[in-house]
């Protein structure tokens, strides 16, 4: 039986890497009904284990563990374009006093990550940034692990079952953060992109993408989804780890864009006038750019710089609240089934 299937409340906490997803966010959510998630991306293999070591510790419901797959291409870049952005932004750097860094490539640890979920099995790992291979969905598989893959276009979903995977995140361009499918240029909107991969893909599908309210929830469910991964919605609970800067912003009413400026993948945060400056000039380029601009964004966000930092969100981002994270999993689940009610009494009166 699936995760998808028992899940009391249909409600996945969408990973965040940076910082935002915590031992404790993960296990509130799943505790609340829903199902937690840790980012193992952009962290080592240590803490990846401490971590999921400290939700077993919080809660005995089902969570998740969200990896990052290296570039199948090796990482090959244009790597004069990597130089010349950061020339450009040398200056920037020099004002807070740090110099850029290496754009180098890598795995981030995946082979070792990947090792250590086989060692000591989750219920549940989820991949972004391209499809694992098949070998990787069969030994996850064999120990008892479903796993599922984050897609953007409906021929990465169709590609994603025939592998074997247990259920598909469908992440839409309104999602905040990082474009999950690769290639990372895909615009679909989550309901088309939804309607979509339903007619195209048999496994169950998890909606991603601009989700901050029941009524959404509903709307994904009424469009073929078995639940709705939440992310920007949890930035602001206090089991988060966003920082004070990042939920600030979130709160806000500024708008969002994708851009390559901070990273050289496309993502989508709250637009400021380091994404206005740099966006036409940011190369295709990842890890190799996230590696250039790191100690350039974490001062501007150590000295509270809006302008500046990097900072995630969803479309959706003003309608967010504070609130504990279990408290959010059951309004959201509880303003789903009042709007899903809505619609059937209105329904009464069609023709």
């Amino acid at each position: 039986m699936s995760v998808l299937s028992v899940l009391p409340r249909p409600i996945v906490a969408a990973p965040m890497a940076g910082g935002p997803s915590t031992p404790a966010l993960a296990a509130s959510v799943s505790a609340a009904g829903g199902l937690g998630f840790l980012a193992a991306g952009m962290i080592g293999v240590d803490r990846l284990v401490a971590d999921v070591a400290e939700v077993r510790s919080r809660t005995d419901r089902p969570f998740g563990v969200n990896v990052f797959l290296p570039d199948p291409n090796g990482g090959a870049v244009d790597e004069a374009a990597v130089r010349a952005y950061g020339d450009r932004l040398a200056p920037e750097a020099r004002r807070y006093g740090v110099t850029l860094g290496e754009p180098i490539s890598g795995d981030d640890g995946y082979p070792e990550k990947l090792a250590a979920l086989l060692a000591d099995p989750v219920p549940v790992v989820s991949f972004v940034f391209g499809l694992p291979d098949r070998a990787a969905v069969a030994a996850l598989r064999e120990r008892g692990t479903e796993v599922w893959a984050t897609v953007t276009s409906p021929d990465a979903a169709v590609a994603a079952a025939g592998l074997g995977v247990d259920a598909v995140v469908v992440q839409g361009t309104e999602a905040g953060g990082h474009r999950g499918g690769l290639p990372d240029d895909d615009d679909y909107a989550l309901l088309p992109l939804l309607r979509l991969v339903a007619a195209r893909c048999d496994r169950p599908l998890v909606a991603a993408g601009g989700i901050a309210d029941g009524a959404a929830v509903a709307a994904v469910l009424a469009a073929g989804a078995a639940a709705a991964q939440v992310g920007t919605a949890f930035l602001r609970c206090p089991e988060a780890g966003t920082s004070d800067l990042h939920r600030a912003a979130v709160a806000g009413a500024a708008p969002t864009a994708l851009s390559r400026a901070f990273t050289g993948k496309r993502a989508r945060g709250l637009v400021n006038e380091f994404l206005r400056r740099h966006d036409g000039s940011a190369p295709v380029g990842y890890p190799q750019v996230l590696h250039l601009t790191r100690p350039l964004l974490a001062a501007a966000r150590s000295s509270g710089d809006a302008s500046v930092a990097n900072l995630w969100a969803g479309q959706a981002h003003s309608l967010t609240r504070e609130t504990p994270a279990g408290e959010l999993v059951a309004e959201l689940t509880g303003g789903a089934r009042a709007a899903l009610a809505a619609v059937v009494d209105r329904s009464r009166a069609w023709g």
